[in-house]
């Protein structure tokens, strides 16, 4: 116990000597399983971090949470033993490869409408002591559209949408985008392609996808990029190492690179970031209707 209370007193302190960040909320989203979504979110967490950003992971892929095992970490905490446990977020918040700051989600918790209202404000209030901590917070998310991960997308600043080039893929991730635009036409939405064969292939299908969203919904989404075929990304998840860290020159971990600079470069302003608050006050009020 003493130890938990020093290291929440450092944690804090820390905090308050640092400058106050204005933190990005992103959500990764996909259609469906399989596509890599946990394995993006990992990596590119990383790679923000490369170019000096200081990110927290959330793993809110609810009942089949693995952000941990991708790192072939065992976290001492998670969301369920915060709410729990009533522990802080400060003892929560693990250090996995490179000083990634992560959150794990633990097993068994599978449903934040299943917690009890009391459990729930626990669970928001300590989400919100993340204000200002770090400039991107990115949360991952279950695969599809459950309740919980389409209120989550629906109150972040930003959505990561993975899909592969397969037609299923392609038809899940499609039915997401429609489902989100018809309940916030608003919502911000980015696209990323995994898995491609090459380059040209993957813009082929994010034009596609782009110009079928344009067409059907009035709706224009982002292309954000695609990410090649690589035999390296399958051996790092066998080794439970992230791929850009495992093989720093592979061309999977060359292309997140290319990304977390777009990302970083591509919105230098906080106009309409609602940030961590924003995120808990609209992921609040959804789950309390």
């Amino acid at each position: 116990m003493q130890q938990d209370q020093a290291y929440s007193l450092r944690q804090l302190s820390k905090t308050l000597s640092e400058p106050v960040r204005h933190s990005r909320v992103v959500t990764v989203a996909s259609g469906k399983g399989g596509v890599g979504k946990s394995n993006f979110a990992l990596n590119f967490a990383l790679s923000l971090m490369e170019l000096g950003q200081k990110v927290v992971l959330v793993d809110l892929d609810l009942g089949m949470a693995n952000i941990d095992i991708l790192m072939g970490m065992t976290p001492k905490a998670h969301l369920l033993s915060m709410i729990k446990q009533k522990q802080s977020v400060w003892d929560v918040l693990e250090k996995g490869p490179n000083g990634l700051e992560y959150i794990a989600g633990g097993s068994g918790f599978t449903k934040l409408l299943q917690l009890q209202e009391e459990e729930r404000s626990y669970f928001f209030a300590e989400l919100e002591k993340l204000h200002g901590y770090a400039d991107t917070i990115i949360i991952d998310t279950g695969a599809g559209l459950t309740l919980e991960s389409q209120q989550c997308h629906l109150s972040a600043d930003e959505v990561m949408l993975l899909t592969t080039c397969e037609p299923t893929a392609i038809a899940d991730a499609y039915s997401v985008v429609k489902i989100l635009h018809g309940r916030q036409p608003s919502i911000s939405i980015q696209l990323v392609i995994n898995r491609v064969v090459n380059p040209k292939e993957g813009m082929e299908v994010a034009s596609k996808f782009k110009a079928a969203v344009h067409s059907f919904l009035q709706m224009d989404i982002k292309i954000f990029g695609a990410i090649p075929e690589d035999p390296h990304v399958l051996q790092s998840v066998l080794k439970q190492v992230p791929f850009c860290l495992a093989a720093p020159r592979s061309q999977a971990s060359q292309t997140l690179r290319r990304l977390a600079e777009r990302f970083v470069t591509g919105s230098t302003s906080e106009d309409g970031h609602g940030g961590i608050k924003g995120f808990v006050r609209k992921l609040s009020r959804m789950l309390n209707f």
